[in-house]
């Protein structure tokens, strides 16, 4: 990870778990936290990825990264990532939800099934994380909870229906917590990233030429990148920012305010 302006101790003796952490946006997040001393439990369906991934990470920071298979959408599955999390490391600080799904595809072509997938991942998913990590933790010892979010849903996104109706689901989502948990010492943010640069969303979003077209409706002229993503999370979830809870920050260079430019 590039050098950042945090001390490399900022998050030094905790411990995160974090959901799609073994590429894209959480892969950057789990170095960043890693390259600031906080030891990292990743997620996702592929343990082989994990492995890889948990290795690179370990060999370069020096601090332990644990890959654990599970699928978000299966309980009994989340389950087990948070046990091996405390029985590993003995506490889990930092709940970062980062697993997705989504794809394109118009409104009236949309199935069911797929319509409903991508709430499964994304908003129930996000649920079962969190609730599990409460219950086994949180509850009793405070915490943070950070949602990966977007800004899908500020506007009117063509084929992006159902990732925007999961995506404003986390927001909310965001904010009852906040409320509830926030006596608890917990506290629950989101980030909602724009377009990021070597992204499989972008990838498939503004590919070949369409990526130029993109580019011209963002204010800052550029897509964004994975570690600037990664310090928005390290700021958050660290003891700079101690009052802030409910809240969905946007990392995207302007380009949902830019309604006039928007891609179509």
């Amino acid at each position: 990870m590039p050098p950042t302006i945090f001390s490399p101790d900022l998050l030094k003796d905790k411990v995160a778990l974090i959901t799609g952490g073994g590429t894209g946006i959480c892969r950057g997040i789990t170095e960043a936290f890693a390259a600031h001393g906080c030891r990292t439990v990743i997620t996702s369906r592929k343990q082989d990825v994990l492995d890889a991934t948990a290795a690179e990470i370990t060999a370069v920071s020096g601090t332990a990264c644990l890959g654990v298979a599970a699928d978000v959408r299966k309980l009994d599955q989340v389950e087990h990532a948070v046990a091996r999390t405390l029985e590993t490391f003995g506490r889990l600080d930092i709940v970062v939800n980062g697993a997705a799904g989504n794809f394109l595809c118009p409104a009236a072509s949309l199935s069911p099934n797929g319509f409903r997938t991508v709430l499964e991942i994304d908003t129930i998913g996000t649920w079962n994380v969190t609730r599990t990590a409460f219950d086994a933790w949180l509850k009793d010892h405070g915490g943070h909870v950070l949602s990966i979010s977007a800004t899908l849903h500020y506007g009117g996104t063509p084929f992006q229906l159902h990732a925007s109706v999961a995506k404003a689901g986390v927001d909310a989502m965001t904010r009852n917590l906040a409320v509830e948990w926030g006596p608890l010492g917990i506290r629950v943010n989101a980030i909602a990233p724009g377009p990021i640069d070597h992204t499989e969303g972008m990838d498939r979003l503004a590919p070949g030429e369409l990526r130029d077209k993109f580019i011209q409706g963002i204010p800052l002229r550029r897509f964004g990148k994975i570690e600037e993503i990664a310090n928005t999370a390290l700021f958050v979830v660290s003891d700079a920012a101690p009052y802030l809870t409910g809240a969905v920050i946007v990392v995207d260079g302007g380009a949902w305010l830019n309604t006039g430019a928007g891609f179509v």
